[in-house]
């Protein structure tokens, strides 16, 4: 007898996928680096979409939000593999690189500060990097945080982004994790444009 897969299990049953990019395991979990996946945490409550699937080298859920079928993403290799894990998901569900938003850290950007962008170059984030490398297109939406850069120059930027955020910086930080969430949410409902103008 065949049974029918779950329409959230077949190739063209999601609308939009939504990565947070950073690196899995315990030492990083605090780090910079890792604000994609805070994002993504706070989305998967916000939305009520537990990430609990293991699949496409990733940590993955999905459920209704923003009046779509969304697929929350959470890269299970280390950030300079991240387009692998992607490029796995959105080629089994057949979703385009427009419809595929990446949230992430950016080191250029003031702590705190955000950035909504429809395409652009990889602003020397590995992770990215290996996004345009795998898709082989830069037209994908993406989400920036500003996690700020060090103050001296001969500070080790490997060192900075892989290290934690200070006591005074949590405040700056956590609003800026819920303003990434909406500005995602705004991305999702309205599209690029509107969440550039209201974010950017």
């Amino acid at each position: 007898m065949f049974f029918p897969k779950k329409r959230g299990e077949t190739p063209g049953s999601v609308d939009w996928v939504v990565a947070g990019l950073g690196n899995p395991g315990r030492e990083y979990e605090s780090t910079r680096h890792n604000v994609g996946f805070f994002v993504l945490d706070k989305l998967s409550q916000r939305w009520n979409i537990p990430m609990k699937k293991l699949k496409f080298q990733s940590l993955y859920g999905m459920g209704p939000a923003a009046g779509l079928r969304v697929l929350l993403l959470r890269p299970q290799t280390f950030m300079n593999k991240s387009g692998e894990a992607i490029q796995d998901c959105v080629r089994f569900y057949k979703v385009p690189p427009e419809r595929t938003l990446v949230i992430f850290d950016d080191v250029s950007l003031p702590l705190g500060k955000l950035r909504v962008r429809g395409k652009g170059s990889d602003g020397g984030h590995n992770g990215i990097k290996s996004i345009l490398y795998q898709l082989q297109t830069d037209e994908f939406p993406r989400v920036k945080i500003g996690v700020g850069a060090p103050d001296h120059p001969d500070f080790d930027m490997k060192d900075w982004v892989l290290g934690g955020f200070s006591k005074a910086e949590g405040p700056v930080m956590a609003e800026a994790l819920d303003r990434a969430c909406d500005a995602a949410e705004e991305v999702l409902r309205r599209g690029v444009e509107a969440a550039m103008n209201r974010f950017n």
